[in-house]
């Protein structure tokens, strides 16, 4: 007779689930004038999909033109920069960081369209 080997099913308990004080994330507030500032350009069609990452380190907002290419920019949020650089930062494709500071509203002015100029 052929001995079988029984495998335990996982029991949550006893595994380290990774929990929400581990992560850094976006409050209310935040998400607000993050989703003010996306649908503003939604509205025009310049930007389609958006992503929202919780590390442990950092959350991140990434905007794409396309759900299938890589973000035209990123906004992170590092708390542990927030007494230096400050917290914010807005960050291109390439890897440029474009602005950075402590306040998120004034962080996200570098994404308002520019106006063009109008020639008579």
């Amino acid at each position: 007779m052929e001995q079988s080997n029984v495998i335990p099913f996982p029991n949550p308990s006893t595994q380290k689930t990774r929990k929400a004080e581990d992560r850094v994330s976006f409050d209310r507030h935040d998400l607000g004038l993050l989703l003010q500032c996306y649908s503003k350009r939604v509205g025009t069609g310049e930007w389609r999909d958006y992503a929202i990452d919780m590390l442990k380190d950092r959350a991140v907002f990434s905007i794409f033109k396309r759900a299938s290419d890589v973000p035209l920019y990123t906004i992170e949020k590092q708390p542990k920069l927030q007494r230096r650089q400050g917290q914010w930062s807005v960050v291109n494709a390439t890897g440029h960081v474009l602005k950075r500071g402590h306040d998120l509203r004034h962080v996200l002015r570098v994404l308002e369209p520019k106006p063009e100029p109008v020639s008579f």
